[in-house]
C-alpha cells in the first residue's frame, strides 16, 4: 500500500542519515587533528565505523520506533551506542595500519562529532515525521475490534497525541458501538470483508479476555488477509508494574518480574552514580550557584536561606529534606483548618527570587546533600511533605507503594508533566501510577533520561512549576 511505501521511505531514510553523519564526522576529525584528508584519511577505517554502527544498532535497539517517545531517551540510546562503537573502533585500530596513527585526541574527537551529528540528524527527522503527521500524512490505519474501555481508551489517546502517527478509521463489535468519531462496520464476522475492502494497516484486538473464541477467530482473519494485530488486552491492574509473557508449553503466561532495585547490583551501580553525580554538582555549577543564590535570598528576604521540610523517605521513615527558602518567613505548611497548602500559581507567600528558583528547579539543589547523606536519590518518585502523604494515603490507591525506593530529587512522574500542584486524588494517582512504572521498571539508562529530560525542562521551562 502508498501509506507502507512511505514508512519505508522514511525508515531508509533514517539509516543513511546516519551514515552520512558518520561520514560527516570522520571528515571534519580529520580535517581538525591532520590538516587535511591526504594525512589522516582511511577508507577501511570509515567503511569499518558505519559497518559497526549498524551492527551495534542490533544491540541497542537504536533503530526501534521512538516517534511517540521524548527525544531525550533517543539520545540515551545514541550514547550508548556510541560508546559501544568507541570500545569495537580502538579494538579495530590494532589490526588497521593507519599513517599516521589515530591519536586518542582524533578519537575523542571522532566520538564526540558522531554523537552531535547523529543527534542532530534524528531531531531533525523527527520534526519532519511530526510535521508529516500533523498534515495527515504516514499514519498507521488502526481499525478496533471491540468496544471495551481498553478499546476506548486506546482510541482516545491516539487521537489526542497525533505524533504516535495512528488513524483509527472504523470499529467493529458485536453490539453498536457508539465512539465519537469513529465508523461502526457491523459484527465481527464482517471482519473478513472489511480488511478486503478498507486499507487496514494493523487489527486492535480489544475484546474481553474472556471471549477467546472471537479472539483466535479475529487473528486467523488477519493472518489470512496479512494484517498486523495488536492485542489490547483487559491488564489494567498490571499497568504498572513489570510482566513479562512466557509460555508453558502451548499456554501463555504472565510472570510479574522482580523489582530492579531488589538486587544489590542494581543498587550499588545506583548508589555510586549518586555520589558521583552529587560530588560533580558541588564542584561545578554548586560552587557558582550556591553563595550567589544563598545572597539573592538574604538580601531579598528576611529569614533563614535554606528551608528544612519534614518529608517520608525509603520505607515510610521520616527524613529532613533541604531546600533553598522560596516562600516568605511567615508562611505555614497547613491553614487554619489542618489541611496541607501546596503552593498554587501566584501564590503570595512566594518571593520573586523564589519564583525564578522554582520555575528553573534552582530550589531543589541542597538536596543533592540529601542524596550524599544517603536518604534520597538522584533520581526516583519525589518525596512528598508529611501532611499531603498522610492525606494522600487514604484516597490514592497503592500510595504507599512509591516508598519502597528512595525518593529522588527528579522522577518519571516530573518529566511527564507531573509537577505542582495535585489539585485532586486523580492528579495523584497519575503521579503515583507514574512512580510505580519508574519502580517496576528501573534501569541506569531510565535514570540518565529522567536527568538528561530534566535538564531540558530547565532549560526550555515548565509550566507546572510555581
Amino acid at each position: 500500500m502508498a501509506m507502507n511505501k512511505k514508512q519505508r521511505y522514511f525508515k531508509i531514510t533514517r539509516y543513511l542519515a546516519d551514515a552520512f553523519a558518520i561520514v560527516l564526522a570522520y571528515v571534519a576529525a580529520v580535517m581538525m587533528n591532520y590538516g587535511s584528508l591526504n594525512e589522516g584519511f582511511s577508507i577501511v577505517f570509515l567503511l569499518c565505523s558505519i559497518i559497526f554502527w549498524y551492527v551495534l544498532s542490533q544491540f541497542s535497539k537504536l533503530y526501534a520506533d521512538r516517534r511517540s517517545n521524548k527525544f531525550s531517551e533517543e539520545i540515551i540510546f545514541i550514547t550508548y551506542n556510541t560508546l559501544l562503537l568507541s570500545i569495537l573502533l580502538s579494538s579495530t585500530l590494532f589490526f588497521i595500519d593507519i599513517n599516521p596513527p589515530y591519536t586518542v585526541g582524533f578519537f575523542g574527537t571522532y566520538l564526540g562529532y558522531i554523537f552531535i551529528a547523529i543527534s542532530t540528524i534524528k531531531y531533525l527527522l523527527r520534526k519532519s515525521i511530526h510535521a508529516a503527521l500533523h498534515q495527515g500524512k504516514l499514519y498507521d490505519k488502526i481499525l478496533l475490534v471491540g468496544s471495551t474501555p481498553a478499546a476506548i481508551n486506546y482510541y482516545e489517546t491516539i487521537n489526542k497525541y497525533y505524533y504516535y502517527g495512528y488513524e483509527c478509521v472504523g470499529i467493529i463489535d458485536e453490539q453498536p458501538a457508539k465512539i465519537n468519531g469513529c465508523t461502526y462496520y457491523g459484527k465481527i464476522e464482517t471482519l473478513h470483508q472489511v480488511l478486503k475492502t478498507q486499507a487496514i494497516d494493523e487489527v486492535v484486538i480489544a475484546l474481553p479476555n474472556s471471549d477467546y473464541s472471537n479472539i483466535q477467530r479475529c487473528m486467523e482473519v488477519c493472518d489470512y488477509h496479512r494484517i498486523k494485530v495488536r492485542i489490547l488486552p483487559d491488564l489494567q491492574q498490571y499497568a504498572s508494574t513489570a510482566i513479562a509473557v512466557d509460555n508453558i508449553g502451548m499456554m501463555p503466561t504472565i510472570s510479574v518480574i522482580e523489582l530492579p532495585l531488589d538486587q544489590w547490583q542494581n543498587r550499588a551501580i545506583k548508589r555510586v552514580f549518586d555520589i558521583v553525580f552529587s560530588l560533580l554538582i558541588f564542584f561545578t555549577v554548586g560552587i557558582v550557584l550556591f553563595p550567589l543564590i544563598a545572597l539573592f535570598i538574604k538580601l531579598t528576604s528576611k529569614g533563614a536561606v535554606l528551608f528544612k521540610q519534614e518529608r517520608w523517605g525509603l520505607n515510610n521513615e521520616k527524613i529532613i529534606c533541604y531546600k533553598f527558602r522560596t516562600m516568605v518567613q511567615e508562611s505555614t505548611d497547613v491553614d487554619e483548618h489542618g489541611k496541607y497548602q501546596q503552593a498554587v500559581k501566584n501564590d503570595p507567600r512566594i518571593t520573586w527570587i523564589g519564583k525564578i528558583l522554582r520555575q528553573t528547579n534552582l530550589d531543589e539543589l541542597p538536596q543533592f546533600l540529601n542524596v550524599l547523606l544517603g536518604n534520597m536519590s538522584v533520581v526516583g518518585p519525589r518525596p512528598h511533605p508529611t501532611p499531603l502523604n498522610i492525606q494522600s494515603m487514604q484516597t490514592v490507591e497503592n500510595y504507599m507503594l512509591r516508598h519502597i525506593v528512595l525518593p529522588g530529587i527528579s522522577g518519571w512522574a516530573q518529566v511527564n508533566g507531573c509537577r505542582g500542584e495535585t489539585k485532586t486524588s486523580g492528579d495523584m494517582q497519575k503521579r503515583v501510577n507514574f512512580d510505580l512504572y519508574y519502580i517496576h521498571r528501573w534501569t541506569f539508562w531510565l535514570d540518565c533520561q529522567i536527568i538528561l529530560q530534566t535538564i531540558i525542562n530547565i532549560i526550555r521551562g515548565d509550566q507546572n512549576a510555581y
